[in-house]
């Protein structure tokens, strides 16, 4: 390799980790202001860069607001599905998966909580990419969580529902805890916790 490949490679490199770090500031901004209120200026205050520098690695808002989300994605993965697989494929993992993904409402890993949540209603209504984007990412995440389901029900567990609306149903129970943690609702994380409870257990008392 030769001194200006080396040379190409690390500013490659460097660009690709600059690139990375701004997309999960603009994510932990979007789950408070919304994708709406980002903005290449801010960004490079926030991070103390040059705003040329931002916007030569994204070139538009738009470009930006789909890292933003990618990059959002990447820390459910890592925070709630990754831990998960370390379990049992079945209703033990199952269990996992919900309880780490009420853990990341708790104890959220962006400022506003959980960006799924608070990114699908800001653009449910505007077509584009950007909703494109959020919206492929919450049919994975619930074709995923099916799946997780059907896995349980091979196993002899939840046989009295259907896989894709318990899925449905734990995705709006996990929704409305955040929506209520978010605004000081005590009991929202409780009363999630119970609702999943009963949803995911009274079967296992049925087969007692």
């Amino acid at each position: 390799m030769t001194d200006s490949e080396r040379l190409s490679d690390k500013r490659l490199i460097k660009g690709a980790r600059a690139r990375a770090t701004i997309a999960r500031h603009a994510a932990d901004v979007a789950s408070v202001e919304g994708l709406t209120g980002l903005s290449l200026g801010k960004l490079a205050t926030d991070l103390g860069l040059s705003k040329s520098g931002v916007s030569t690695l994204f070139g538009c808002k738009e470009n930006l607001q789909l890292a933003a989300v990618e990059s959002a994605r990447d820390v459910f993965l890592s925070t709630v599905v990754a831990p998960a697989l370390n379990d049992e494929r079945g209703l033990p993992r199952l269990r996992t998966l919900v309880d780490r993904w009420l853990d990341y409402v708790a104890t959220p890993a962006m400022p506003g909580g959980c960006f799924r949540a608070a990114t699908v209603p800001e653009f449910d209504s505007r077509p584009g990419p950007v909703r494109d984007a959020i919206g492929a990412d919450r049919r994975e995440w619930l074709d995923f969580l099916e799946k997780a389901i059907r896995y349980a029900q091979d196993d002899g567990a939840l046989a009295d529902h259907d896989a894709a609306t318990l899925a449905f149903e734990l995705d709006a129970v996990v929704a409305a805890a955040n929506s209520g943690a978010r605004i000081g609702d005590e009991s929202a994380l409780p009363t999630a916790r119970r609702i999943v409870e009963r949803l995911l257990g009274e079967t296992d008392q049925h087969r007692l």
